[in-house]
């Protein structure tokens, strides 16, 4: 259940990092709405976005896409409630914290299967 080979090993390596520049894209538009330099943050963005997709597409030669999916958005959707809450401090509640372990709980259950 937990054997992972080489090849799963960079697979998740892949989507790891194509998860963290998930969460790139909607910190770059939120700081090309609130910052100075908008093309540079909305630049950063696109670059994120690409980025982000590249390293989902070579995850997926190793993952299952389902999972791939599921745990990329997951994550992106973790890290941009975090940033969200630290940098421009959105509204962090009992209910949207269910909703987040909720989301993580599905995530951890696929990576067991």
């Amino acid at each position: 259940m937990f054997i992972i080979n080489n090849g799963q090993k960079m697979g998740w390596l892949y989507l790891l990092t194509a998860s963290v520049f998930e969460v790139g894209w909607p910190l770059g538009l939120k700081l090309a709405d609130t910052a100075e330099y908008k093309l540079v943050w909305v630049l950063f963005a696109i670059i994120s976005m690409a980025l982000s997709g590249y390293f989902l597409f070579l995850a997926q030669k190793q993952i299952p896409i389902g999972t791939a999916y599921a745990v990329w958005t997951g994550i992106g959707m973790l890290g941009t409630f975090v940033l969200g809450a630290v940098l421009f401090h959105d509204t962090v509640n009992t209910v949207k914290s269910i909703g987040v372990v909720l989301i993580l709980s599905g995530i951890i259950i696929l990576k067991l299967n």
